[in-house]
């Protein structure tokens, strides 16, 4: 169904499904670069708008090139290799990169393969 990961270009890239929360009959697929730096998934906020995903509040954030920027963000249901959870996302503007963030593989329960640079599934979580 929605699964899978690919590498491109030295990226890891996964194809995900994101829902509206509120209406799972709204949803888009996407294939998202895989970002093991970012915190949150980022999207176009033409796509979240056209899921009716309504933004929750907004934020800041340090851009990689130090910039601070201010972003809506809003939750949506994340769908990956067949696991699915309700994450925080970011409503991406025009030049910003849409990914894949630390917070939705964690919830997701997926991981970059060292190896193979491919996603896949947490054999089982640390629980101290």
């Amino acid at each position: 169904m929605y699964s899978g990961s690919e590498l491109t270009m030295g990226h890891t890239m996964a194809r995900v499904k994101l829902y509206n929360p509120y209406d799972l009959s709204k949803h888009a697929e996407l294939n998202l670069l895989v970002d093991t730096e970012s915190t949150y998934t980022w999207v176009g906020r033409e796509v979240l708008e056209k899921l009716e995903v309504r933004p929750t509040a907004r934020w800041r954030f340090r851009a990689i090139d130090g910039r601070i920027v201010e972003r809506d963000i809003g939750e949506a249901v994340i769908e990956c290799l067949g696991e699915k959870a309700t994450r925080i996302v970011v409503f991406a503007e025009r030049n910003d990169t849409e990914v894949l963030g630390v917070d939705a593989l964690e919830g997701l329960r997926l991981e970059v393969d060292p190896t193979t640079r491919q996603l896949k599934k947490i054999e089982a979580l640390l629980a101290l």
